[in-house]
């Protein structure tokens, strides 16, 4: 079996106790030599600033090659530049450049005045600075603003043609959902790896009431199967066991690189990574 190359994704702490989860977090997945770690935003833009500091402090202290999430809300162009600016001269190398979710209570994204219009205004004004390496979403499933999954795919293309190079996929539960994707972007035209996001299961009411609220596919098998894990205790064993046999299907199509959504809780993630090869290669000198 192909052992992946794999990278994780985080979101800043809010508070002390989650400090401390962040780290704990980075401390038992570093080992597995990420080829980039990702810090998210907060819908509406709301962690900017804790983003920009997670992202400065781990690239740091870790050594980790870590990747900062941008997005077009609730800032103009000049102000989405000066962080940019920030970032470069933190040594920053890696951007995900999104739209980004409208701010909570906000039915649908609304530009800022004087701010980009979208994702793929954004991809060509950091593509111009020649300083970044740019990743960009993708979506397996038609996103909930789309017309239809066409228009997702073409999407992606301008975002593909206007600089990023790489797409990172939203999760979703079956890996045929992502293989079908993936030979319809290559039709397309699409030439960019296109990496698929895995969310290992943690709690699946939670997951479950956030895949409806984003269109994703929840199969009814996968209600059974966790209903009956859950009344035996033994959800934790078929998570693990149903991310494993996932991506070893995704691997088995010619897949080398997984995205691994890890909710600032990693060890599902370590499991699953473990169960396919991936295994810890070095440990983290430094303490934030």
């Amino acid at each position: 079996m192909t052992v992946p190359a794999v990278s994780f994704e985080f979101f800043p702490p809010k508070n002390l106790e989650a400090s401390f989860r962040l780290w704990d977090t980075v401390q038992v997945l570093s080992p597995l030599m990420p080829r980039f770690v990702s810090v998210t935003y907060g819908a509406g833009g709301t962690t900017r600033e804790l983003t920009r500091d997670a992202v400065g402090t781990l690239h740091k202290n870790t050594g980790l090659n870590v990747a900062a999430h941008l997005t077009c809300v609730n800032a103009t162009r000049d102000e989405t530049m000066q962080i940019v600016e920030g970032f470069a001269k933190a040594g920053v190398t890696d951007i995900v450049a999104l739209r980004g979710d409208p701010p909570k209570g906000e039915g649908q994204f609304t530009p800022t005045p004087g701010g980009f219009a979208n994702s793929v205004e954004l991809i060509e004004a950091l593509s111009a600075t020649g300083q970044f390496t740019l990743r960009v979403g993708a979506y397996p499933e038609k996103h909930p603003e789309a017309a239809d999954s066409d228009a997702d795919i073409a999407w992606l293309k301008r975002k593909i043609d206007a600089g990023a190079a790489e797409a990172l996929t939203q999760f979703f539960f079956e890996p045929e959902t992502f293989l079908r994707f993936r030979d319809r972007c290559a039709k397309a035209g699409i030439e960019a790896p296109i990496v698929p996001g895995i969310l290992p299961i943690e709690n699946w009411p939670g997951l479950r009431r956030f895949a409806q609220a984003c269109g994703t596919a929840i199969p009814a098998w996968l209600d059974d199967a966790f209903d009956k894990a859950i009344r035996d205790g033994r959800q934790d064993l078929l998570a693990t066991a149903l991310c494993t046999e996932m991506c070893d299907t995704l691997l088995s199509e010619g897949v080398e690189k997984l995205h691994f959504y890890t909710l600032n809780k990693p060890e599902l993630t370590r499991d699953v990574c473990h169960a396919l090869g991936v295994t810890p290669r070095a440990k983290l000198e430094k303490v934030a």
